[in-house]
């Protein structure tokens, strides 16, 4: 199968704007773009029937008018339209396992919005095992995106070889620059009633940026023209990573994969960036 790039549709100005982000994703990549529309009342294909007659009319012409308009944008991008007689996030959940990244809308970061991501994006991203964007309606569908670098969220107690490749490819086909971001809270041994005791700060920051070092090394050789730049926080890391995505094309976040599939989670830092980042933001699963 080639690679490829699907973006649900629901008819929502959400999904709208993830819909034109995708399909510049998939020609950047130079992968297809898949047009995936969900509902479990479809009807089984009729051989023969009138338009005032096909159940499907509307599911047919919501895929079909975004295809039609992205083609003209990209006329160069292989894109296919996709009726799935299953309920949303069963056929999303199946469409990231087959898919490079799958891209989702998602509400803006109002102070009400903020905190619902709805129930279909949770689970999708919670439980896909490949990476899921989440994209916000933007002033204009279909307005460039603004230029910035990518910006990667990484821990330094566990692998996290998934997540920087996705970032790395993302800056990459880009030609942007990466920012690498490690933000750590500050022991108790550090606090004191004046302040903090600037010398474990010196220390723990020299130390984190080794650490960081040493991970990034082999990735600056194998990507000789993204040259990312480390940004090491003494602060929560939800903080930290919130703090340098202004301005940011593209925020990477990482989460764990769970063997269970009763109780996926998402770490803090994730929750962070899909309630309150401005940017799209990609959920890459890593061990």
């Amino acid at each position: 199968m080639d690679p490829v790039v699907t973006v649900g549709l629901d008819g929502s100005p959400e999904s709208t704007a993830a819909a034109y982000w995708a399909a510049d994703e998939a020609e950047r990549r130079k992968h297809a773009l898949r047009l995936l529309h969900a509902w479990p009342m479809l009807a089984p294909e009729p051989t023969h029937a009138p338009a005032e007659t096909d159940q499907n009319y509307w599911a047919k012409r919501l895929v079909q008018h975004a295809q039609a308009e992205l083609q003209a944008r990209h006329p160069g991008l292989t894109i296919t339209a996709d009726l799935v007689a299953d309920d949303a996030q069963s056929a999303l959940l199946q469409a990231a396992s087959e898919s490079e990244l799958t891209v989702l809308g998602s509400l803006g970061p109002t102070p009400t919005e903020s905190y619902f991501l709805g129930a279909v994006g949770t689970a999708v991203v919670a439980r896909a095992t490949r990476p899921v964007a989440l994209v916000r309606p933007a002033e204009t569908a279909g307005a460039p995106s603004p230029r910035g670098n990518v910006v990667v969220a990484v821990k330094l107690n566990g692998p996290c070889e998934d997540l920087l490749a996705f970032a790395f490819d993302a800056a990459a086909a880009r030609g942007t620059s990466l920012l690498v971001v490690h933000g750590r809270s500050l022991p108790l041994r550090a606090r004191s009633p004046w302040g903090t005791d600037e010398d474990v700060t010196k220390e723990m920051s020299q130390k984190a940026h080794q650490q960081l070092e040493q991970v990034l090394r082999p990735w600056r050789e194998k990507y000789p023209g993204v040259e990312p730049a480390d940004v090491i926080r003494l602060e929560s890391p939800a903080e930290a990573v919130m703090r340098a995505t202004e301005g940011a094309e593209l925020l990477v976040v990482g989460r764990r994969r769970h063997r269970t599939v009763l109780a996926p989670r998402l770490g803090p830092v994730t929750q962070a960036a899909l309630h309150h980042a401005r940017c799209p933001v990609v959920v890459v699963p890593h061990e």
